[in-house]
């Protein structure tokens, strides 16, 4: 974000451009009500800086036009609009803001943002308005990146935990930890400003058992970053197998719509193809590989590689398998590439005659999950989902509620404050110098207090901010 003032009254269209039912243009700063007088005229004829907040009212934005004459003036109807009134410290900024709902066209909402802009405001840097929001101290930093998780949210699971954020839940940990932290190290500063006093061992073992505390706590949170990342980025999940296994058939199955070709001919699909489902509340980035095999032809040969690929990347792979026929060189040849990876086998055609037995399958996959499904006649289609999120978690998970860790650089910052806290538990056990154990402590508060914006410089908050859209 480059340097700006936070002075300044901004303006930005705050919903999507192009045709829609409305196109709303918010306005925040300090003479957003005089600017909205200047272009507002409502049935009445009263001014917006006379209007109640939170309410919200019919008329006109129009383009004032001087005549003739020192106070002879005429205006142009630009859009008919619906006006509403924030009035700060109550509002999403904690100023004063403006919002313009106009009809939904290109043209309606272009000339309201530029006549706004022709009456002194300035076009918002991308995430400024929560910026402010977080400046002015209605949000703290955990908050606002929460809101971006909440616009980006793609299910029910994602828009839990970016809500739970959002209200704080994190936060309100972190700065428990770090209160926690700052405890710790106001008694270690009052042993070195009183040096003939000193630590006494008790002293010492308390310490230690508040550390470990500290450290419990901590370690609590990282562990959940696991099921955050999860829920908030989704799961990789590659259907992998031979030609003509069905996986084509499955994706468009699972996607609920033809979003692939399906063809009884081999190497159909040469390319990956991937799309995004709700699965259980999971987002799933669902991949279809092209089938892999030898080949000659440079196409499929090109398939084959991509899907290699994908299955380094790969959270989880589905391993499809043709259950109507022997299990040959090409299946085994992808069991093997995928042997490591987290799985489940799905056996298709089980209309068809079963081919493949118990005593192969547990040969083949001891420890993984097996579902036998008919992607033809849609049989056991829901028992393959559910065995996909239960080894998506390994049997349970909160569902997005309470603290949890979604953010890797909230991650980073717990990891250093961590390490900050077992550097201080073990100069306590070891009976080092509390001036070392200072700055362990004071390097822990630093980085606790970056997550939740306690202690943060403009160039992060830059890197921040600039990853939202303009108008939030």
């Amino acid at each position: 974000m480059r340097n700006i003032d936070s002075e300044d009254t901004i303006v930005a269209v705050s919903t999507p451009i192009g045709e829609s039912g409305i196109g709303i243009v918010r306005l925040s700063g300090a003479n957003a009500l005089k600017i909205a007088d200047e272009i507002f005229v409502s049935r009445d004829n009263k001014r917006p800086s006379g209007f109640k907040t939170y309410t919200t009212h019919y008329g006109h934005a129009v383009l004032k036009i001087k005549l003739q004459g020192p106070r002879a003036k005429s205006q142009k109807v630009i859009d008919e609009v619906i006006l509403t009134v924030m009035r700060a410290p109550k509002s999403y900024t904690r100023e004063d803001i403006v919002e313009i709902n106009c009809h939904g066209g290109i043209q309606a909402v272009k000339k309201v943002l530029e006549l706004v802009i022709k009456l002194g405001a300035r076009v918002a840097e991308p995430g400024e308005f929560t910026k402010r929001a977080f400046l002015n101290g209605r949000i703290d930093l955990a908050q606002a990146e929460a809101v971006l998780d909440v616009i980006r949210s793609k299910t029910e699971g994602s828009l839990k935990v970016a809500m739970s954020q959002l209200e704080g839940e994190l936060s309100k940990k972190i700065d428990e930890i770090r209160e926690d932290v700052i405890s710790i190290a106001a008694e270690i500063e009052a042993s070195i400003d009183f040096p003939d006093e000193g630590l006494e061992t008790a002293d010492k073992t308390r310490l230690t058992k508040r550390a470990k505390d500290v450290l419990k706590k901590q370690r609590l949170l990282v562990d959940t970053y696991g099921e955050g990342m999860v829920l908030r980025e989704g799961v990789l999940a590659i259907i992998c197998g031979k030609p003509n296994v069905g996986k084509s058939s499955l994706m468009n199955l699972l996607l609920k719509r033809d979003r692939v070709i399906v063809s009884p001919i081999p190497g159909t699909t040469r390319d990956a193809v991937e799309e995004i489902i709700n699965l259980k509340g999971l987002p799933i980035r669902l991949v279809d590989t092209a089938g892999i095999i030898e080949t000659e032809d440079l196409l499929n040969k090109e398939g084959v590689k991509r899907s290699k690929k994908y299955l380094e990347l790969a959270d989880i792979v589905l391993l499809m398998l043709d259950g109507s026929a022997n299990i040959g060189k090409a299946d085994e040849d992808i069991i093997m590439l995928v042997k490591h990876k987290k799985k489940v086998v799905i056996i298709n055609k089980t209309d068809l005659a079963n081919r493949i037995d118990d005593k192969t399958i547990k040969r083949l996959f001891k420890n993984d999950k097996l579902v036998r499904v008919s992607v033809d006649k849609k049989h056991n289609i829901a028992l393959l989902e559910n065995t996909i999120a239960e080894t998506v978690w390994k049997g349970g998970f909160s569902q997005g509620e309470g603290a949890i860790v979604s953010n890797a650089r909230h991650k980073e910052l717990l990891d250093k404050s961590l390490e900050n806290m077992l550097s201080v538990k073990g100069a306590l056990e070891e009976g080092l110098s509390p001036e070392l154990i200072a700055v362990d402590l004071k390097e822990a508060i630093y980085n606790l207090g970056l997550i939740i914006g306690k202690s943060v410089s403009e160039d992060i908050l830059d890197r921040i901010f600039e990853q939202f859209c303009i108008g939030k």
